[in-house]
């Protein structure tokens, strides 16, 4: 079912796809690049957060990228 079916009649087919696939992209879980778990989740805009091991990092908006940047919470305690 897609998520882009909730605005009914309007805005276009081809504008409601792009988004239902931008959302689907948006909402998986992604493997986080310290500890190589699969729960990282979207805070923000660009900011990814894994649960198992309480990184934040920075990617894509949407997705999350090759190289993004790391930042662990041992380093924001220093």
């Amino acid at each position: 079912m897609s998520t882009a079916k909730r605005f009914g009649a309007r805005y276009g087919r081809t504008l409601k796809n792009k988004f239902a696939r931008v959302e689907a992209m948006q909402k998986i879980k992604y493997n986080c690049p310290s500890c190589g778990y699969p729960v990282s989740k979207r805070l923000a805009v660009g900011i990814w957060y894994c649960r198992k091991c309480d990184s934040k990092f920075t990617s894509r908006a949407y997705s999350v990228a090759k190289v993004p940047v790391i930042k662990s919470k041992k380093e924001e305690e220093e």
